[in-house]
C-alpha cells in the first residue's frame, strides 16, 4: 500500500482480484457477504503450520499456501479474555463505556484551563458493573488520550487516518496482560471456571482452560510446566495468604464460587499465564 502507481508491483493473483470483483458487483455491492466469503474460504482458513517442503517451494507465502499469522488486534485481545473468564456483557448497541483506566491519566494530559466549559472529557469517570465488560468496540476513546491497554499493543491514536497497523513485539505487553486490572480479574473468573468444569484434577482443570483459550489440549511437556507452577503458587499462597487476598481483590467484580481463596488464587495465576501465551494472542 506504500508504493502505489507505475513503481508499484503486479498483483500475484490477477484473476483471482477479477474473480472478487465480479462477485462484488453480482452480490450488489454487499461489503458484508464479500467479508463473509473471504473468511469462509478454505485459502482464509488455513492453518499458519506449513511443511519444510511448502516452505521451501513458497518461502514468502505468496502462493497462499498457507494462513497468515500474526498477533490479535488490542481490542480482540481483550474481548477474547472478557469472553473466556465469562464476564463479557454481550448486548449490542448503546452508548460508549469507560473501563478501567489509570487513574488520573486524563488530568495530567488534559489542562482545565484550555478547555471550554462544556466540554466534558477532562476527568475518567469509570463505569462500573456491567458496562465494565461491554467489547472494547465501545470503548470511549478520547484521542489525546487513547486506551493504555489498547496503545502498548499497538492500537493507532486516530489523529491520522493509518492504512495498516504496525506490530511490535515488546515485554510491555505481557507485563500489561499479566498485571492489567482487566487481565488479572477476567484471570480469577477464568480460573472459577477451570475449578468448576474442569473436573477434580490438575490435569482435566488444565485441558479446560486451555481449551476454552486456544481450543486444545495440553501437551505432555505442558502439563509438567503448568502443574509445577501450580504446586508453587499454592505453597506461596498458603504461606502468604494476605497475597492471595490482594490478587482475589482486584476488579469490580467480586470472587466467584465458593472457593478456597489460595486454592482460587493460585490457579488465578496459571489462568493469567494461559493467557499470556503467545498461542493465545495469535492468529495461526
Amino acid at each position: 500500500e506504500e508504493d502505489f502507481g507505475v513503481q508499484g508491483e503486479y498483483p500475484t493473483h490477477p484473476d483471482l482480484l477479477d474473480w472478487l470483483a465480479t462477485e462484488f458487483v453480482r452480490s450488489g455491492w454487499n461489503v458484508k457477504e464479500m467479508h463473509r466469503l473471504i473468511v469462509m474460504s478454505a485459502t482464509y482458513r488455513q492453518s499458519a503450520a506449513a511443511s519444510a517442503e511448502r516452505r521451501h517451494l513458497d518461502p514468502e507465502n505468496r502462493l497462499l499456501s498457507r494462513g497468515a499469522r500474526f498477533r490479535l488486534r488490542p481490542q480482540e485481545i481483550r474481548d477474547q479474555a472478557l469472553f473466556v473468564s465469562g464476564l463479557i456483557t454481550e448486548r449490542l448497541g448503546g452508548a460508549s463505556v469507560f473501563p478501567y483506566q489509570p487513574p488520573g491519566l486524563w488530568s495530567e494530559i488534559t489542562s482545565l484551563k484550555l478547555q471550554p466549559e462544556w466540554f466534558l472529557t477532562v476527568d475518567y469517570k469509570q463505569d462500573h458493573g456491567p458496562l465494565l465488560y461491554r467489547r472494547s468496540v465501545y470503548t470511549f476513546w478520547k484521542r489525546s488520550v487513547p486506551p493504555p491497554n489498547m496503545t502498548v499493543f499497538d492500537a493507532e491514536t486516530r489523529e491520522v487516518c493509518v492504512v495498516r497497523r504496525q506490530n511490535s513485539n515488546t515485554p510491555l505487553q505481557a507485563m500489561n496482560l499479566l498485571n492489567d486490572v482487566t487481565y488479572v480479574e477476567a484471570a480469577r473468573h477464568l480460573a472459577h471456571r477451570m475449578l468448576s468444569e474442569g473436573g477434580e484434577s490438575a490435569e482435566t482443570r488444565i485441558d479446560c482452560g486451555l481449551n476454552l483459550i486456544i481450543s486444545r489440549n495440553a501437551s505432555s511437556a505442558e502439563q509438567k510446566i503448568l502443574r509445577s507452577g501450580l504446586s508453587r503458587q499454592l505453597e506461596d499462597y498458603h504461606r502468604y495468604p494476605d497475597a492471595a487476598k490482594q490478587l482475589l481483590a482486584s476488579g469490580e467484580s467480586g470472587i466467584p464460587g465458593n472457593h478456597d481463596p489460595v486454592e482460587l488464587a493460585a490457579w488465578t495465576q496459571i489462568a493469567l499465564l494461559m493467557l499470556n501465551l503467545d498461542e493465545a494472542i495469535t492468529r495461526n
